[in-house]
């Protein structure tokens, strides 16, 4: 089973409906018990970073999201849910974020338009189980903030926005896409289901 972690910020209906299309048990939920016990978790959102992890925090679920991680078993941060990873955020004052993984999340600066939204391509900057079978393609952003990873070997893969902006990050059985798999054609699917295969559960949908 793979739990889509409720903490009121994301897109839990897409995500749980993308990893039932590729023939996993998918459960939304908040609950400590059940989140433990999946085989693998994903953290989605939509909105601001501070807002999030104060939500996590009140549900306590930024605890069991560590803990989690600390387990050892494969978890996937999907756009906000990447950014909240990172150590901090820059969004509308400093925020403290999950720390799972080194590095800050800022905005995006120049004259060009902003949020980043749209499809771009992805470019690969090291072997990943991610990336098993799969080439480079297009996969869809909508973004105004960007993650800084603070060491490189934790970054995945870019995609060229008026600099080499971060989009997909992993350290160990932690990874994040800043993009939306769910809503980036095949390449997004295929991208999400390499992660599933890295999960225990082979568990169809029913």
């Amino acid at each position: 089973m793979i739990a889509i972690i409720d903490y009121g910020m994301g897109n839990l209906h897409s995500v749980s409906k993308a990893v039932e299309r590729l023939g996993y048990e998918a459960l939304v939920t908040a609950d400590a018990k059940e989140i433990m016990e999946a085989d693998g978790a994903i953290l989605p959102g939509v909105g601001a970073f501070g807002d999030a992890m104060q939500n996590l925090r009140n549900t306590g679920l930024e605890e069991v999201t560590k803990f989690y991680a600390a387990s050892g078993k494969p978890l996937l941060g999907i756009c906000l849910g990447m950014q909240l990873l990172f150590a901090e955020s820059e969004e509308y004052g400093r925020h403290e974020g999950l720390g799972l993984l080194p590095g800050t999340v800022v905005r995006f600066q120049g004259d060009y338009k902003v949020p980043h939204m749209g499809w771009n391509k992805l470019s690969f900057r090291q072997a990943s189980p991610l990336f098993e079978g799969l080439e480079e393609g297009h996969v869809y952003f909508v973004h105004s903030f960007h993650a800084i990873p603070g060491h490189a070997e934790d970054l995945l893969a870019t995609t060229d926005y008026h600099q080499q902006v971060t989009a997909i990050v992993g350290r160990g059985n932690v990874f994040g896409m800043q993009f939306h798999p769910e809503k980036s054609g095949d390449l997004g699917m295929r991208l999400l289901g390499n992660f599933l295969e890295l999960t225990a559960s082979r568990q169809a949908a029913r």
